[in-house]
């Protein structure tokens, strides 16, 4: 009897034991997210997608919730919000400025320039598709996942013995959202599936052994929705039955069931909704329906790891990848999860090809994924940062095709910023301001304090230019040209002499929402803040290199330097700082989210250690009263600007404060939730892509001249590795580096010229030259700004470089070559 009970305890021993094994087995692979726990809320579930459609998936046994999204449901329908109203007001608000008189101008702006009919149209959810399963309620050994080695979910856990298991995926090839239940003994699986959305109106109809759910987009401000909508499910079940009744699906003890979902809208393009949304969602589903779960999950599959494994990041790993990720992200401050940080690169890179595919719309202030009806600022795109943001990791961390639905909007905001700035302004060329929508409007929305800025355009065309500095593609330079200079139109008209500096200024506008001392100090309204003159140095300066390169008009050319002299420098203020503004207003104690007068340092490169060392420290005196701590998104940046200053700790301590895990109980700071999406709080995505970009540029940065291995390294990543990161110039680059030094680099360049290198390690390998003179290679360029005015009062600490070894070496598109440390 004691030896058939200890025989027993043996067993129940290797039960557990294996258990927690196989849990841990499951969640071996690196680049998972798991948990041992449901979700409870939306910002505990993870999301899937393939560009077109979102899901956020909770996993729950018993009643699982699939949150669904489609890119083009979006409340009202085409419109224009420009006015000539604007126009009047104008030249009396630009006075007011002048004279000191900031509220009454901003006030007068808010009245008269603001739109006069909406502020733009929110971005919707679909609804939800529910599985439940009696019983299920009473479950052991749960498991869930994110995989984003292949972009796939899964919930898995037990229930009387018998183990179930789903698995989710948002097809990229065949556009539905799939959904396989299996289960470890035959018979077992028994629900019912149904949707619904929070639409007011909608209809639920059963046809055959489909289901389909139909429905309008909102009217908000007085624009009729108009954006038809149509979801669509069926199943496929192995062994019991599946009957389709009342809009529900039930399953009566089945082996196995795959479940189809499809979404369309009646949505063309930004100016027409004349789709068929019925005929499409049933053509994706019946396309669909006739292939098996594996073959949907092999094409996906193959589909996705085409752009993500382009990229490979191993810091290392340590005893804590065997947590949770929520307990990972709690206790990243306090201890060394080197492979958290990769993990939280490669999600970055996960999400962009989840959210942001050629031929569709680009990555709004949520991605894909939102949950509402009235979602924070509408889910839209803000142009003052965080759109632009989404974007910073699409070049440099080789996801150049994801790019591409960014690019489009600009060309549409493009037209449709002809008519805004010939009507509210009486100017050519074209204008864009702070916020923008799926009908690509282009005024000013909001009240002024953030809405009067209209400098959009120079910012998104900077991120055209980018692009070209990474591919060398002149056909795509001659493409984006014209709208680069449409823009440059709008400044050469819209800019006006400042009576008070003699400068040539936009005016009004803002630094970006950050209220200055002037008058009462409530007011953002100006004229020629930093990061407009920023912002207007680099369109003008693109252009002037672009003209040269393509043979465009020259005539040109000479206007905008005409008018580039008569703009102002950059201002170094009475603490040392980086002016924000044209007058030295600046508070040390300003803790504001943006930062936006460092655009200059990051993303531009007219703030330099090498040729403005004045305004490098400048930089980082403002960066340092700003302080860390902020909203997530502001910390992504702070990543990238502590980055560019060199300085590797410091950017890593930023990236700590990132990764702080936001929970229900915590109502105000930035961060990361449980599912590593960013924390505004609320949820933007924008951090996400902030700090991915980040760390790329830890890493290595191309921005001044050079190739620069290494340049802001934490001393905690001492030893490591990243493959396929992309420099300006079209090379690919692969580094390896041991003891915080170079051991290894390999580089593929798919341009052909000189490739410079910049390394603290000295390197050997053929070919290799020491550097002299500029880079010749066109693709890499030194900007020459004006010396900064230099307050009385600033003291100005000198930077202190590393020794640095700068080489040449010729290379042909197509090869590979191989450095060392010496």
């Amino acid at each position: 009897m004691m030896l058939k009970n200890r025989n027993i305890k043996i067993l129940c021993c290797l039960i557990f034991l294996f258990g927690v094994n196989n849990l841990f087995a499951q969640a071996g692979t690196e680049l998972k997210l798991w948990y041992d726990e449901p979700a409870e809320i939306w910002n505990e579930a993870l999301p899937l997608g393939n560009g077109r459609l979102g899901a956020m998936v909770f996993g729950d046994p018993a009643v699982e919730r699939l949150q669904l999204n489609e890119e083009t449901i979006w409340a009202g329908s085409p419109n224009s919000i420009a006015h000539d109203k604007a126009l009047k007001a104008l030249p009396k608000v630009r006075q007011l400025i002048f004279d000191g008189k900031y509220k009454e101008a901003q006030d007068l702006a808010t009245s008269d320039i603001r739109s006069q009919t909406n502020n733009g149209m929110p971005y919707q959810t679909f609804g939800s598709v529910y599985l439940s399963f009696p019983g299920h309620q009473n479950y052991t050994n749960y498991y869930r996942d994110l995989d984003i080695e292949n972009a796939t979910a899964k919930v898995q856990y037990a229930v009387n013995g018998v183990t179930f298991t789903r698995e989710i995926l948002t097809a990229f090839s065949d556009q539905v959202i799939v959904v396989k239940l299996t289960a470890s003994q035959p018979g077992q699986i028994t629900g019912n599936v149904f949707m619904n959305s929070p639409f007011d109106k909608t209809l639920t109809k059963t046809e055959g052994n489909q289901v389909s759910l139909s429905g309008e987009t909102s009217t908000v401000e007085g624009q009729r929705g108009r954006v038809k909508f149509q979801g669509r499910m069926a199943a496929r079940n192995i062994g019991g039955d599946v009957s389709v009744k009342n809009g529900i699906i039930s399953i009566n003890k089945a082996d196995e069931v795959t479940l189809y979902i499809s979404i369309a809208t009646n949505f063309k393009n930004y100016k027409e909704l004349t789709e068929d949304e019925v005929a499409k969602s049933k053509a994706y589903l019946d396309n669909a329906l006739i292939k098996d779960f594996e073959a949907i999950k092999s094409a996906h599959v193959a589909y996705y790891q085409k752009f993500f494994n382009r990229v490979s990041f191993d810091l290392g790993i340590t005893e804590a990848a065997k947590e949770t990720t929520d307990a990972r992200i709690r206790k990243f401050d306090s201890q060394f999860d080197p492979q958290l940080a990769s993990l939280y690169f490669q999600f970055g890179r996960y999400l962009l090809i989840s959210c942001s595919q050629p031929g569709g719309q680009p990555a709004n202030l949520q991605g894909i994924w939102n949950d509402m009806l009235f979602p924070p600022w509408e889910s839209k795109y803000t142009m003052n940062i965080n759109a632009e943001m989404n974007y910073w990791p699409a070049e440099l961390t080789n996801l150049s095709e994801m790019h591409e639905p960014f690019i489009q909007m600009v060309k549409e905001v493009a037209e449709t910023g002809k008519e805004t700035a010939k009507i509210m302004y009486n100017a050519d060329g074209w204008v864009l301001h702070h916020n923008t929508d799926i009908w690509r409007i282009t005024g000013p929305i909001d009240n002024a304090a953030s809405g009067m800025w209209p400098t959009g355009g120079a910012w998104v065309c900077q991120d055209l230019w980018e692009r070209y500095l990474y591919t060398g593609d002149e056909n795509y330079l001659k493409e984006i040209y014209p709208i680069m200079k449409g823009a440059a139109t709008f400044f050469l008209d819209f800019m006006i002499k400042d009576p008070n500096s003699g400068y040539l200024v936009v005016v009004p506008s803002n630094s970006p929402e950050n209220t200055h001392a002037g008058e009462d100090g409530t007011s953002t309204i100006t004229a020629g803040t930093t990061m407009d003159n920023q912002l207007i140095f680099d369109l003008f300066t693109n252009i002037i290199r672009a003209t040269h390169i393509l043979s465009e008009d020259k005539n040109f050319t000479e206007k905008l330097k005409d008018a580039l002299a008569k703009m102002p420098p950059m201002q170094i203020g009475k603490h040392g700082q980086l002016q924000e503004w044209l007058i030295d207003w600046d508070d040390p104690e300003d803790k504001h989210r943006h930062v936006s007068h460092l655009y200059g340092l990051f993303p531009s490169n007219q703030i330099s250690p090498f040729k403005t060392p004045e305004l490098f420290e400048a930089a980082k005196t403002s960066l340092n009263f700003r302080g860390d701590e902020s909203t997530g998104w502001s910390m992504g940046w702070k990543v990238n600007l502590w980055a560019r200053l060199l300085d590797g700790n410091h950017a890593y301590k930023l990236l700590q404060d990132q990764l702080h895990l936001v929970t229900v109980d915590q109502r105000k700071g930035g961060g990361t939730y449980p599912n590593m999406l960013d924390a505004h709080q609320p949820f933007q995505i924008d951090g996400n892509f902030g700090c991915t970009a980040g760390i790329a540029e830890m890493l290595m940065q191309s921005h001044e001249g050079a190739i620069h291995l290494l340049p802001a390294l934490p001393n905690v990543w001492k030893d490591g590795e990243i493959k396929g990161l992309k420099s300006r110039g079209g090379y690919e680059i692969d580094l390896i580096w041991k003891n915080n030094s170079v051991l290894e680099l390999k580089i593929q360049p798919k341009i052909s010229g000189n490739c410079r290198l910049r390394s603290e390690t000295p390197l050997k390998g053929n070919g290799l030259k020491k550097a002299k003179g500029k880079n010749p290679n066109p693709l890499f360029y030194d900007v020459e700004v004006k010396q900064p005015i230099i307050s009385e009062k600033a003291e100005i600490k000198k930077v202190k470089l590393p020794k640095y070894y700068e080489y040449d070496v010729e290379m042909k598109a197509g090869e590979s070559y191989i450095f060392y440390a010496k």
